[in-house]
């Protein structure tokens, strides 16, 4: 079983303050989001590997290195498209695939309704991407989807956790390493993280209260 890192940064937990933070707005919302993305996915591939070169500057030559991988951002529509922004900052060249999933209501299990890949898939590392890590559903069905895709290694990017959630990525999928800015308390009786910080994609796209989380 891989490890949960949980981000120890001081600017990390600033930021996670003020997220939570019921008067934030959605403007100010979504520039934390994709700050934090940044700051969490620089600790999520501080063990990327490099390759050493050689950079012509103004002045000469100066040794260099780096990353091999082919890295991928797969954000959990909706709410981990900002944090995708984010990442994409600081990784340009990284690819964005998407994958869109709904709660079958019948099953309970995440339903795939779409998703966008490259008809040959090349990254060797997937960045999974949702600012929740609820109840794990959807970032349990995201990763055996990329399985399936022939992803060979994949790293799940939240900004709060539930233990539960944890628990259930943990259990079914436990060679992907978790990163986290929090672990908060419980899930509650309607499936959002408590204390969290409410609906994250209501509170980035200022859109009505959806019934829980995933």
């Amino acid at each position: 079983m891989r490890p949960v890192f949980v981000s120890s940064h001081p600017v990390v937990h600033h930021k996670l303050s003020s997220l939570r933070d019921v008067r934030t707005g959605p403007p100010e919302f979504r520039h934390l989001v994709r700050t934090l993305a940044v700051l969490i996915a620089a600790e999520a591939t501080a063990d990327l590997p490099t390759r050493d070169e050689q950079v012509t500057t103004p002045l000469g030559l100066a040794a260099s290195r780096v990353l091999t991988d082919v890295v991928g951002i797969v954000p959990v529509l909706r709410a981990g498209l900002g944090m995708a922004e984010g990442i994409l900052e600081l990784i340009p060249e990284a690819e964005v695939w998407h994958i869109g999933l709904f709660r079958d209501e019948t099953t309970l299990r995440p339903t795939e309704y779409y998703n966008k890949f490259p008809a040959r898939p090349r990254i060797t590392v997937a960045l999974v991407v949702d600012p929740m890590l609820a109840t794990g559903g959807s970032a349990v069905r995201t990763c055996e989807i990329l399985k399936a895709a022939g992803v060979p290694r994949l790293k799940l990017l939240a900004l709060i956790a539930a233990p539960e959630g944890i628990a259930r990525m943990n259990q079914a999928m436990p060679d992907v390493a978790i990163h986290v800015g929090a672990i908060d308390g419980r899930l509650n009786d309607v499936g959002f993280i408590d204390p969290g910080l409410g609906d994250a994609g209501d509170r980035q796209f200022a859109t009505g209260m959806d019934r829980s989380e995933d």
